[in-house]
């Protein structure tokens, strides 16, 4: 049965009643009613037909987006960062400046902090300013086990 002047016009009256593109692929035709659609002829008939259901238009086909969205949280949990998705140096991924600059400015943070409560003194300060400076301590905790070497009382995070 031969219904592609069906759908042609079918497509017409439905790209102007949707107010958007409507082509054959999206003409959808009721199986059970087939006879009805082949003896229509006429824009009349076939808009008919539309009001009584027996033409549609399909959605839309989008792009799903599901297996995208799983990978992105798996991604913000760190996964799906092995070896084989690596393109580039560590110091490009990674820099090195930006390495510096994180440890720096939590450990000048924390320093700040300390001299604010009173845990050190300004001339403390100062001391473990320039050796923080000079890529002493690797890290906050490391700076702290050193001051409570040097006898400073570190309270808190350890």
């Amino acid at each position: 049965m031969q219904l592609s002047n069906q759908k042609r016009l079918a497509a017409e009256i439905l790209s102007v009643q949707l107010g958007q593109e409507v082509g054959l692929n999206r003409v959808w035709i009721n199986d059970l009613y087939l006879e009805q659609v082949s003896g229509a002829v006429q824009k009349d008939d076939i808009r008919e037909l539309i009001e009584m259901g027996y033409i549609k238009a399909k959605p839309v086909q989008g792009t799903s987006r599901v297996r995208a969205n799983k990978n992105a949280a798996q991604k913000a949990k760190g996964r799906r960062k092995g070896q084989g998705k690596r393109s580039g140096t560590a110091n490009a991924r990674d820099p090195r400046k930006n390495r510096w600059m994180r440890t720096i400015r939590s450990q000048r943070r924390v320093l700040k902090e300390m001299r604010e409560d009173g845990t050190i003194n300004a001339s403390q300060y100062r001391y473990y300013y320039r050796k923080s400076k000079g890529n002493t301590y690797r890290s906050i905790a490391h700076m702290k086990s050193n001051m409570k070497i040097d006898g400073v009382e570190v309270g808190g995070g350890e």
